[in-house]
């Protein structure tokens, strides 16, 4: 069965902090950031998506429409390696400059597999920040002129 990319709502939450909790890079731990923050972020501030292979959510991502971020996107560490997080990448990303955003922007932790699929991408690495991460940023592409 094909894995499937549907929008997230806020009855996924305990599948996204199972991923989150789960993954080896740019760790978080248990109760930094709370139920309210995340339905927040899917319903108000922005929009989530995730990708579900026979009926499992194996990664997710949101996005932050006031802020101009990728809020999150992570894959389950069993299920790396499928084209999950580029999926997911490309639809926040589509779906931010939709929103009508000259600039967007991330966090990710230096020497990571999310800072080298950012840079393939043709993110700005802007250098690090008080956190230890670094900020990147990627400007709408410039659309082609009519020939």
């Amino acid at each position: 069965m094909p894995a499937v990319l549907r929008q997230a709502v806020r009855n996924d939450l305990p599948d996204l902090f199972r991923i989150r909790y789960a993954v080896s890079e740019n760790r978080l731990s248990s109760g930094t950031i709370r139920d309210d923050q995340v339905i927040e972020a899917l319903e108000v501030a922005g929009r989530g998506w995730v990708i579900e292979l026979d009926g499992l959510i194996v990664a997710f991502a949101i996005g932050n429409a006031l802020t101009g971020s990728i809020w999150a996107l992570f894959v389950d560490p069993t299920h790396q390696g499928h084209g999950y997080g580029r999926r997911l990448h490309d639809t926040v990303v589509e779906w931010l400059w939709s929103r009508g955003l000259e600039r967007i922007w991330l966090n990710t932790q230096p020497g990571t597999r999310a800072q080298r699929l950012y840079e393939k991408l043709g993110w700005i690495c802007r250098g690090p920040i008080d956190t230890g991460e670094l900020r990147f940023e990627l400007l709408r592409p410039t659309p082609e002129p009519p020939t």
